[in-house]
């Protein structure tokens, strides 16, 4: 078993910056584990702003739905992995109307059981406004019982605000 950290935040709070950087102390090494799909412009602008982010020393793992898998199937040579982000592989779980909690529970379960650090990056949804639609709320909602979740499972925790880390936890 190794160590498990989750990097919680805002938007734009500077969350993925701290988890690569995290990610690169730990080992040379590493798989990003890319939960977003390039469905839109905009989308795959941010997509490749996050890929100009990452040097040679990174492989590139998508897995918009399949993270379990993503894990147990990364190369030997791994050394860390990144998943960036939860929020978006929720997202995927939701629109593709898989059962979240499920998926939760066996993502929690790899984690424990990884041979590598894993790193996961989530946003904190639920210190704005309500949503106000039911399926917003339905997401927060969501999204939150996510973060509680991996909190509890992982040993380290995280939130960034402003570019800034505080350590919640480990």
């Amino acid at each position: 078993m190794s160590e498990s950290y989750l990097i919680l935040g805002g938007a734009r709070s500077g969350k993925s910056g701290r988890a690569l950087a995290l990610a690169e102390q730990l080992g040379e090494t590493r798989a990003y584990i890319a939960t977003a799909e390039a469905l839109d412009p905009e989308m795959a602008a941010r997509i490749a702003h996050h890929q100009q982010e990452r040097n040679a020393g990174w492989v590139t793992i998508e897995a918009p739905l399949n993270l379990v898998e993503a894990i147990d199937a990364k190369p030997a040579e791994i050394e860390v992995c990144l998943i960036d982000c939860l929020t978006l592989w929720l997202s995927n779980l939701m629109h593709h109307q898989e059962d979240a909690d499920h998926a939760t529970d066996a993502l929690c379960q790899a984690v424990q059981a990884a041979s590598v650090p894993i790193i996961m990056v989530s946003n904190e949804v639920g210190m704005g406004l309500v949503p106000d639609t039911s399926l917003g709320r339905q997401f927060r909602d969501a999204q939150g019982r996510l973060n509680q979740a991996m909190a509890a499972t992982c040993d380290r925790v995280e939130f960034v605000a402003a570019g800034l880390s505080l350590k919640l936890k480990g």
